[in-house]
């Protein structure tokens, strides 16, 4: 008697172009969020084939970042076998809370445009984004599930880069100047 696979294989690798195409869409949705007042951060949900977008998300708060969000209402409508097929798409890394739900929620792959740690070396020691240094290779590799992780992609980096140091440039204040170093260990929305 065969035993079953506990998920199915994953869906279709993204290509190239499809990769390039899905991470422009969550960058001008990071743009939508800080035209809201929200943190520059957003997430996408491609179905197991790639093309078709079932799920947007913007940043909505330190608690509930995009990625985090996206993947708790993917896990409400859809099932874990199906979620397994898909990709979320992030513009930065996923943190370590986010990490961990995609995880729970049990979507197979992520492609994210920069680093967790690029992103820091944009928000510095800003008190809005204390960047935590746990990145989601780590929070993966400790996991039982063969979450696959795209990026940083390299050829969206510096445009992605651009929009955040844009965005906290403009948030930059004197308390952040002199925010304590063990600030930075905790990344918010």
């Amino acid at each position: 008697m065969n035993a079953a696979k506990p998920f199915p294989v994953q869906g279709l690798t993204p290509t190239p172009a499809q990769i390039r195409r899905h991470l422009l869409s969550v960058q001008a949705s990071a743009q939508r969020a800080t035209q809201m007042g929200r943190h520059p951060f957003a997430a996408l949900l491609v179905g197991p084939d790639q093309e078709t977008v079932l799920m947007e998300q913007c940043n909505i708060d330190t608690v509930n970042h995009a990625e985090s969000t996206l993947a708790r209402m993917a896990a409400c409508n859809y099932t874990p076998q199906f979620l397994w097929g898909c990709t979320l798409y992030a513009n930065v890394e996923p943190c370590c809370m986010c990490a961990g739900t995609v995880y729970w929620a049990n979507i197979g792959r992520i492609v994210f445009g920069m680093s967790e740690h690029r992103l820091l070396e944009c928000t510095g020691s800003h008190g809005e984004n204390p960047t935590m240094s746990v990145s989601s290779h780590y929070v993966f590799e400790h996991g039982q599930k063969a979450v696959e992780l795209i990026g940083p992609v390299v050829e969206m980096e510096a445009g992605l880069v651009a929009q955040q140091q844009a965005f906290w440039a403009r948030r930059l204040g004197p308390q952040d100047a002199a925010a304590p170093s063990s600030h930075r260990f905790m990344r918010s929305g």
